[in-house]
């Protein structure tokens, strides 16, 4: 046997190992109810949920109170989206420019170190805290669920 022939066999050999390992390794991995075969209980069915669907808030663009002995002004600005149900999408929308006016509102009363020391959590935890009383306040129902942050500038 020619030297090409001797390493193509060796590559095939070593091919089929890995392959044999790689079937070994997923059947020991498997959940152990895999195994089980007929004997395993039928899983139970996932409760019926409504999609989420997402809706944005672009660019709200906040300028921050300015601390003592500052005079370069400095602005944040987010963008948010909006978890809802396809029913109420079309009122989420609707409620894009009271829900800029809350969150301008809400941020606008930070200065750059509290903006910079904040996380985004923290930023949506405000939020949604802020709309949520809001709604509260004006007796009406959220048509979203929760607000994230799709992104965070700070200058």
């Amino acid at each position: 046997m020619n030297s090409k022939a001797k390493l193509m066999v060796a590559f095939l050999g070593v091919a089929l190992l890995a392959a044999g390992a790689a079937g070994g390794a997923m059947w020991y991995l498997a959940p152990a109810h895999a195994a089980k075969g007929a004997a395993a209980e039928a899983p139970k069915a996932a409760p019926e949920k409504k999609p989420t669907k997402y809706v944005t808030l672009d660019k709200v663009i906040v300028m921050l109170r300015r601390a003592p002995n500052e005079t370069a002004a400095h602005y944040l600005s987010v963008d948010l989206v909006l978890a809802t149900t396809a029913e109420l999408e079309k009122e989420a929308k609707e409620h894009l420019p009271l829900l800029r006016s809350i969150a301008v509102s809400s941020l606008s009363s930070h200065t750059l170190a509290e903006a910079n020391a904040m996380t985004v959590d923290q930023y949506a935890a405000q939020l949604n805290k802020t709309f949520n009383a809001s709604y509260e306040k004006e007796n009406h129902e959220k048509p979203f669920s929760e607000v994230m942050i799709g992104k965070l500038i700070i200058e």
